[in-house]
């Protein structure tokens, strides 16, 4: 059945406007080398786009037989992660995308499983609000990606129905999400996630550079 035409563009956030992903399994990975043990990626993909998939504290705890001090880690971890990605800038074709879908007349939104205190601040840091219509977070939703409740609300808030969406998303999980919410997905792998395979049928490029929504919105789905 051919769906309706594309209304609107949703974006996921980590790993697909920002690489914010692969400094974050560096630094882990690093963590775990400190103490002895190797992260691998098939553990750490299950924490790509969602939360709770994996837990790497309760995962170093099992390994070392201890509990390790998750606050002191955690803030540790985080002024790490905030202050690397403040040296990523923007991936490949982001902002020719948001500027084109403007153009196109398509409502462009964000839906991410991280908290808005991560999300908004890049956002602003990018000047991408401007084209972004809805950003859609961890804290509006019960439930977050592989769940479709995101891109569900994204869809509600630029006012289309959600077969009307395309999504582009970097993660297995996202992917998951957009296909749960009966929306078109274009996979856009990064660094870190580029060799993971897709678990629904997808469109897949290397970069946003790649191809121009115009194309995308044109092909018979």
């Amino acid at each position: 059945m051919t769906l309706p035409p594309v209304r609107a563009v949703i974006f996921d956030f980590d790993g697909l406007i920002i690489d914010s992903e692969t400094p974050l399994f560096d630094i882990w990975s690093a963590i775990y080398e400190e103490h002895g043990h190797v992260l691998t990626l098939d553990q750490w993909q299950h924490a790509l786009g969602t939360q709770g998939g994996f837990d790497p504290y309760a995962d170093l705890s099992t390994r070392l037989a201890r509990t390790i001090d998750r606050d002191t880690l955690a803030a540790l971890v985080r002024e790490q992660h905030w202050s690397r990605c403040g040296e990523e800038p923007l991936l490949p074709g982001v902002r020719d995308r948001l500027e084109e879908a403007s153009r196109l007349g398509l409502g462009a939104a964000v839906a991410s499983s991280s908290p808005s205190a991560w999300v908004d601040p890049w956002i602003d840091r990018h000047d991408l609000r401007r084209w972004v219509a809805a950003v859609c977070t961890r804290d509006h939703v019960g439930r977050v990606k592989p769940a479709p409740d995101l891109f569900l609300l994204a869809a509600e808030r630029l006012g289309v129905p959600p077969a009307s969406c395309l999504v582009f998303e970097d993660s297995p999980n996202g992917l998951l999400a957009a296909h749960a919410a009966g929306m078109r997905a274009v996979a856009v792998p990064n660094r870190l996630t580029g060799g993971l395979e897709s678990p629904v049928p997808c469109l897949r490029l290397e970069s946003l550079a790649e191809r121009s929504l115009e194309e995308l919105v044109a092909l018979r789905w």
